[in-house]
């Protein structure tokens, strides 16, 4: 069976799913064609029910769960790894952002969300891939709102952190910050959808026996990037949470769409519904 999975360039995807779509693990029955493209393109695509298998936002994900379940495998969560909103000044001692204009990674992200649970009140946004925060805030036309790699570096180009929007979350929640996870269409069989998890999982696996030694597939799709900071990006974005959510990462997801729900109307659904059941 040939799936086309989407995900990201960036470190920590091509880490996860290096072995898998490169024929580094036996697949058995099961071929993997992957597309990489940025975060809220695969959102779009993912609203769209475009592709049986990808990577998305766990901030998008109230908007596809009519057609899509989260794999157990695969996910981005942890803590201190959320958004950061940074300027070019420091942060002034009073200040507010109401009407300040802020550019953010998307508009079905986590990081959007995040920003609106923090300010929500601000009203003056501006959508944007990822890669052209940094220059945005740069160029002194208003803040940002960065993820990713740019965790790394913002501070060595001049900027200034803001706020941590995920420590806000964590600080109030109580719960590890859902970033981004993978779903696979719900008419695909179910015992389709639990291969696909255990695929994951082992490709994972496979990642970290070699870790740290940086696989070509991680390099060549991050080639303007140091390789400390593609290790950097891998130690802060895969972990535990990555193999399995766990009652505790289902947890954090499930208190991000009740957050969803709070702010635009919505009805939760049943996590059988929501979450690929774990084969006993």
């Amino acid at each position: 069976m040939h799936i086309t999975i989407g995900f990201s360039p960036c470190p920590n995807d091509t880490f996860i799913f290096d072995a898998l779509v490169n024929n580094r693990i036996d697949t058995g029955e099961f071929s993997f064609t992957p597309v990489l493209e940025d975060v809220q393109t695969l959102n779009e695509w993912a609203v769209a029910g475009k592709l049986a298998l990808t990577k998305l936002s766990y901030g998008v994900l109230p908007l596809v769960l009519e057609q899509y379940r989260v794999l157990n495998s695969g996910s981005a969560l942890g803590k201190a790894v959320g958004p950061l909103l940074i300027g070019q000044s420091a942060l002034p001692t009073t200040t507010t952002i109401t009407h300040q204009l802020v550019a953010i990674p998307g508009e079905h992200t986590t990081a959007h969300l995040l920003f609106n649970y923090k300010y929500p009140n601000a009203s003056n946004k501006i959508f944007m891939r990822y890669d052209a925060i940094e220059d945005f805030v740069l160029s002194g036309k208003g803040l940002g709102v960065i993820i990713h790699e740019n965790r790394f570096t913002y501070a060595d180009k001049g900027l200034h952190k803001w706020a941590d929007l995920g420590e806000h979350w964590e600080h109030t929640t109580r719960m590890h910050i859902p970033l981004g996870g993978i779903v696979v269409k719900k008419d695909i069989p179910l015992y389709i959808q639990q291969k696909i998890d255990q695929l994951i999982q082992q490709s994972i696996a496979y990642a970290f026996d070699q870790y740290p030694i940086l696989n070509t597939y991680v390099k060549e799709h991050a080639q303007e990037m140091d390789e400390q900071v593609m290790r950097q990006h891998i130690n802060l974005y895969v972990n535990n949470f990555s193999m399995q959510l766990g009652h505790t990462g289902k947890a954090a997801v499930l208190q991000l769409l009740q957050q969803y729900n709070q702010m635009h109307g919505g009805t939760q659904l049943l996590n059988d519904q929501i979450f690929v059941p774990t084969q006993d």
